[in-house]
């Protein structure tokens, strides 16, 4: 299978090689890397000169634009300015973070569970974080979700969603999209990817109210976003972080916000969100 990758990168000069290589070394080698220096002061682009030169699967273009490290539409922005160079003979799209170690075998892996099954709509393995001289799960989601930072997408499945949403809660909307359209999705716990900067950790403040957002264009309604609010802020231990999201959704609800789905599609997510959540207390 070709895999086409591409990187969104903002300031990772220390990270970003380290990401390449993991990726050019693989078992099953990506037919194209195109990475996104995005805004970056560092020295990132010194680093991509030098990768371009020595490698005929990598490529990258400077993007022009916020200068603070925000989730959503800015990354999705970013990867579209990378997604537009490549045509459109792959098999695979992936959309990977510029902090991540891939274990050799995660492509060729990944291309096996896709041979598999043919409604295999993404795929992808976890993020692992060094905690006290251990890597430890970075458990921040339901194991079946595939975090922002590594999803790769089946072609036809990719543009059947419509592709990436340019807006926070874009990696959730894309699993409830392929869900909707009956894809199903698969996480390998067998795959650890080493996730070198924790999520968010680089986050401009400007970010704070983005979460609250993005579940009101998600149509989950008030009684869902609060309890998702909640176990969000719960798993980060922060309770201001908790009133920032339900904030966030107050001044979207307010505010004229446009949703991202359909009045169908929004209670497709509402089922499965409160089936979900039935399951658990009952």
């Amino acid at each position: 299978m070709d895999f086409y990758i591409v990187i969104p990168a903002h300031n990772e000069e220390d990270t970003l090689g380290l990401t390449l290589d993991s990726l050019i070394t693989q078992t099953l080698p990506p037919k194209k890397i195109v990475v996104v220096n995005d805004n970056s002061t560092d020295n990132s682009e010194q680093v991509l000169i030098d990768y371009q030169e020595k490698y005929d699967n990598v490529s990258f273009i400077n993007n022009i634009s916020s200068v603070d490290h925000l989730p959503g539409t800015k990354i999705i922005n970013a990867f579209y300015k990378g997604y537009d160079t490549l045509d459109d003979n792959y098999d695979i799209i992936c959309k990977f973070d510029a902090d991540l170690i891939f274990p050799k075998n995660y492509l060729e892996t990944l291309a096996n569970h896709f041979n598999k099954n043919k409604r295999l709509g993404m795929a992808a393995g976890f993020c692992y974080i060094e905690r006290n001289g251990t890597w430890v799960i970075e458990g921040l989601t339901e194991k079946e979700h595939i975090r922002g930072a590594l999803k790769a997408y089946r072609k036809s499945c990719f543009l059947e969603i419509g592709k990436l949403k340019r807006s926070m809660g874009w990696d959730t909307i894309d699993e409830q999209l392929a869900m909707f359209y009956n894809w199903s999705i698969k996480t390998d716990e067998s795959l650890h990817v080493k996730h070198l900067k924790p999520t968010g950790a680089n986050y401009a403040k400007g970010s704070k109210y983005l979460q609250g957002e993005a579940l009101y264009k998600l149509r989950f309604g008030f009684p869902l976003a609060f309890l998702s609010s909640l176990k969000l802020a719960f798993k980060k231990r922060s309770l201001k972080l908790f009133i920032e999201y339900i904030l966030g959704y107050i001044k979207a609800l307010f505010g004229g916000t446009q949703f991202l789905i359909t009045k169908e599609q929004g209670h497709f997510i509402r089922k499965r969100r409160w089936k979900k959540i039935l399951k658990k207390v009952f």
